[in-house]
C-alpha cells in the first residue's frame, strides 16, 4: 500500500480507538459514542447503516442504539433513508465541529455571566475577586480568538 492508497483499515481502526479515549475522557462519553463518532468521520463511503457501523466498530447493534440516539440528538450525526431504499443511514453533519464549540462557548458565556454575578457580591479583598476576574479574562480571550478566527473564514 502506498501513501497514495490512504490508511489501512487497522490504522482507520486505531485512529478511532483513539477518538474513544478522547470522547470518554474529555467528554465524560462513553467510548462507543467516541468509536461512532470516530469512524462516521473516516469511513467510506460517508454514510453507513448502523449494522455496518457495527462490524466496523465491533459493537453489537443493540449497544449502538442508545449512543447513536444520543449523537443524533445533539445533532453531530444525521439520519436519513436514501430515496427508493428501507435501510436508515447515519452520517457525520458537515457542520458537527462547529456546533460542538458553539455548545461549548455558550457554556463559557453562561459561566462568564455567573463570574460578572460574583464580582457583584462585595467582596471585601482582591484576591478572591482576582480569582474571578482571571477566569472572565480567560473566557473574553477565548472569545477574542474564536472571533478572529471566524472573521478570517468569513
Amino acid at each position: 500500500m502506498t501513501a497514495q492508497d490512504g490508511p489501512g483499515r487497522e490504522q482507520v481502526l486505531e485512529w478511532v480507538e483513539r477518538v474513544a479515549t478522547f470522547v470518554s475522557e474529555e467528554w465524560g462519553l462513553a467510548p462507543i459514542t467516541g468509536r461512532i463518532l470516530g469512524w462516521l468521520m473516516a469511513c467510506d463511503p460517508p454514510a453507513q447503516t448502523a449494522g455496518e457501523i457495527a462490524e466496523a466498530i465491533g459493537a453489537s447493534r443493540a449497544s449502538l442504539t442508545t449512543n447513536m440516539q444520543l449523537l443524533t440528538s445533539i445533532k453531530l450525526i444525521r439520519r436519513f433513508r436514501k430515496p427508493g431504499e428501507r435501510n436508515v443511514y447515519y452520517q457525520i453533519e458537515d457542520d458537527a465541529w462547529s456546533k460542538v464549540i458553539r455548545q461549548k462557548l455558550a457554556a463559557f458565556t453562561a459561566f462568564d455571566e455567573l463570574a460578572a454575578e460574583g464580582l457583584k457580591l462585595g467582596w471585601p479583598d482582591e484576591t478572591r475577586t482576582a480569582r474571578i476576574r482571571s477566569a472572565r479574562s480567560s473566557i473574553a480571550a477565548l472569545a477574542e480568538v474564536l472571533d478572529q478566527a471566524t472573521t478570517k473564514h468569513d
